[in-house]
């Protein structure tokens, strides 16, 4: 059986050769592809403010267009999500985030830049409302405000005689002509004061003439909370002069129905909900109104992987994140998560852990496998925004750069020196299996199977070799140190 050091010497004797044979042949004449190396920068907006215990987002931009990733100098300050540079505060500081663009064939790295963020104990906040919504006389509106912490307000009805208002989700209600003032509130928690109350006023007149309503807009489907169920919001609705007595909903394709006043409706599939898209009609005391657009039925999902690592316990590396499951189009968006690497840290084990905690925050790869006789989709999320962790040399079983159960474990690239960020050390992915029938349902053992992970960052690797999670009957080959997938959990929240 060849070493991988007779492979190196072997290489290296025929990379001589080669050279002394172009040599002779007056070769290297320069007549290959030019690669560019036009030079970049990166610029950050304005800091925000950054609460003791909370988070925050920076935003950075290369003047080459292509994506900047983002890291943490002081890791026991803050973290960031190095995609989309959501910043977690960890203790009182100064918090210094590092914003890099590796560059590509057209343009060179991008001199590396930072932003410090002072960590703030109880800072103020205040509210702004969005643009003031048209109210018809008995219709519905949604007005919208944010508070600068990033904490939910609520809202209230300061004229309760003329409108009101969903405390949560700020759907106002018109009960009689003249002026409704919505106010918004944000309470603080122990990371910020309470912020002072902001108010936002709607006019309502008599209409002209009346109408039936018309569409209703910002319509949106979730999954129920039931099995087989849906739930179907209204965003707001114009009456057409006349209150609005009810709703009705409807699918696509056409089979399924349920009425009610007061948004959301829930709606129950007689089978399963998946593939069905709905929209919602208006009516008051004129008829019924045009329906409005189709909403795919979109929700919100958590995941939690675990893999047993025996060489590392207590700890087990863990993927903790969530996706965006669209089950009227069968696809999955937006997983993200954050990877655990069990050689950093101390002893103790998940939640009480000291690891390094890696985020992932790029889709690249969503497949359909049908696994222990269900459909669904093995989705995969990484560190960076590139495929390549794995070694793609055939050498090495390497084949597409970062498959799980290729390339023996070696970092993309190897054995030539690491580029870290340019695709060789540096890259982590976890992938993870979505039931499109039923995300929530329990993974059998071939669905198990089907789950990895690979930690090619330096603290997931053993020299040229990374850290990885699979089993022999999912990709005919376990972990680099034993590691192997146990379960993977997901929640509607």
């Amino acid at each position: 059986m060849r070493t991988i050091q007779d492979i190196f010497e072997k290489q290296g004797l025929a990379i001589v050769l080669a050279t002394l044979v172009l040599a002779s042949l007056g070769g290297c004449s320069g007549d290959g592809p030019a690669i560019e190396a036009r030079p970049q920068s990166i610029g950050f907006s304005a800091a925000p403010q950054l609460p003791q215990g909370g988070g925050a987002t920076v935003s950075a931009a290369a003047s080459s267009g292509l994506a900047v990733s983002y890291s943490s100098i002081t890791p026991a300050v803050c973290s960031v999500d190095g995609g989309t540079g959501v910043v977690t505060a960890h203790a009182v500081g100064n918090c210094v985030i590092a914003a890099h663009q590796s560059g590509n064939t057209h343009f060179a790295p991008a001199p590396q830049v930072t932003q410090t963020l002072p960590v703030l104990v109880n800072p103020g906040q205040s509210i702004g409302f969005g643009a003031a919504p048209p109210l018809s006389l008995g219709g519905t509106a949604s007005v919208s405000a944010t508070a600068s912490s990033g904490l939910p307000v609520t809202f209230s009805s300061r004229t309760p005689a003329v409108c009101s208002v969903d405390a949560k989700i700020g759907l106002v209600t018109d009960l009689t002509t003249g002026v409704c003032t919505v106010a918004a509130d944000q309470a603080g928690n122990a990371n910020f004061n309470p912020a002072p109350q902001a108010t936002q006023t709607l006019s309502v007149s008599a209409p002209s003439r009346v109408t039936v309503p018309v569409a209703p807009t910002g319509v949106s489907a979730t999954a129920g909370s039931g099995a087989n169920t849906v739930s179907v919001t209204i965003g707001a609705t114009d009456s057409g002069g006349s209150p609005i007595t009810g709703y009705t909903v409807i699918s696509r394709p056409t089979g399924i129905s349920a009425t009610g006043t007061d948004s959301p409706i829930a709606v129950t599939c007689p089978s399963g909900c998946a593939g069905y898209a709905f929209a919602a009609v208006a009516s008051n005391a004129l008829g019924d109104g045009a329906p409005s657009a189709f909403s795919d039925v979109v929700t919100t999902y958590q995941v939690t992987e675990t893999f047993s690592e025996p060489d590392t316990q207590p700890k087990n590396t863990m993927f903790i994140g969530s996706f965006d499951f669209d089950a009227t189009a069968g696809t999955v968006s937006n997983l993200h998560g954050v990877l655990s690497e069990t050689m950093t840290g101390g002893a103790s084990a998940y939640p009480n852990d000291t690891m390094t905690w890696l985020t992932l925050g790029n889709q690249l790869s969503s497949v359909p496998a049908t696994l222990g006789g269900a459909n669904g989709l093995l989705v995969t999320t990484f560190l960076l925004n590139s495929t390549n962790t794995l070694s793609n040399n055939p050498v090495y079983h390497g084949t597409d750069g970062w498959s799980p159960g290729t390339g023996m474990g070696l970092y993309y690239g190897f054995p030539s020196a690491p580029s870290p960020g340019a695709g060789g050390v540096g890259n982590a992915y976890a992938r993870i299996f979505v039931n499109s029938s039923d995300p929530t349902a329990p993974l059998t053992q071939a669905q198990i199977d089907s789950l990895a992970y690979a930690d090619c960052t330096a603290g997931g690797m053993m020299g040229g070799t990374c850290m990885t999670g699979t089993t022999l009957a999912g990709y005919g080959t376990v972990g680099t140190m034993s590691g192997y997938p146990v379960s993977q959990i997901i929640t509607k929240p």
